[in-house]
């Protein structure tokens, strides 16, 4: 499984950047909440969904990662210029943490793209199928990412517009 920071310094396409990362507790939410301003970029970094292609990493779009404590998912909203929401990247983690004070989770391979017009598509499927064939995952690590999957779709992802209002809130 592969360690993502809430810094995303695995993108080496992001020259520049400007982030905060907060912990919030409140009534709705408890859990990190990390705003990326993307300043400059080597080169933008297009997508393919769908059969569109969509640049979500470029001069002026701006990443809001929401990762619940105690929960076993991270919220990557990816938004243009105008705050508008160009994708969600949902991941769905074994386990998270903080270390030197920025939040970590590990990657359980199984990711959920949701689109503005409410589409949602299970992504990488085969890579947590295969993760639990060579022995990478437990059973349970493996029945966690899908019932983590399922839950989202019944809950947070079943009415895209309260996902959308849902996420502004954090911006």
């Amino acid at each position: 499984m592969k360690k993502c920071r809430l810094t995303y310094d695995e993108w080496k396409c992001i020259k520049e950047k400007q982030q905060t990362i907060q912990f919030l507790s409140t009534n709705k939410f408890c859990g990190y909440i990390g705003v990326l301003e993307i300043k400059d970029v080597s080169e933008p970094q297009v997508w393919n969904f769908n059969g569109k292609e969509q640049i979500v990493c470029d001069k002026g779009i701006k990443w809001i990662s929401i990762l619940p404590k105690d929960k076993y998912y991270c919220i990557t909203a990816m938004l243009d210029q105008n705050e508008e929401i160009i994708v969600w990247y949902i991941d769905m983690i074994a386990s998270q943490g903080v270390e030197d004070g920025i939040p970590y989770f590990y990657d359980l391979y199984l990711d959920l793209v949701v689109y503005p017009n409410g589409m949602v598509i299970t992504d990488d499927m085969d890579e947590l199928e295969d993760a639990l064939k060579k022995g990478d995952i437990s059973e349970q690590l493996f029945r966690r990412a899908i019932n983590t999957k399922e839950e989202l779709e019944n809950t947070l992802l079943s009415d895209i517009n309260s996902f959308e209002r849902y996420t502004k809130e954090f911006i």
